[in-house]
């Protein structure tokens, strides 16, 4: 790993100042009315979805990623605002 580089919420390695700064913007952008309505509205069709036991394993895998990256939203406004409040 790079020296100015770390493991990043996404698996990815960039420098730690960038990857705060996705954060922040991601906190910020989610944080105003829309963005709380937009998150909401990903959480019902993903995190908050349930699926019966005829579900295939393309549809229950594809299902999965959308709750991956709704999750990962989600930790990147918590780690903004944590960022944000050690400032």
């Amino acid at each position: 790993m790079a020296q100015n580089s770390y493991l990043s919420l996404d698996g990815y390695q960039r420098k730690k100042a960038e990857d705060e700064t996705i954060s922040i913007n991601i906190a910020k952008l989610f944080s105003e009315p829309l963005g709380k309505e937009v998150l909401k509205y990903f959480r019902s069709i993903t995190i908050e979805a349930v699926n019966g036991a005829a579900v295939t394993d393309a549809e229950l895998r594809h299902l999965e990623g959308q709750r991956y990256f709704v999750g990962l939203i989600e930790r990147r406004i918590n780690h903004g605002q944590k960022v944000k409040s050690n400032e």
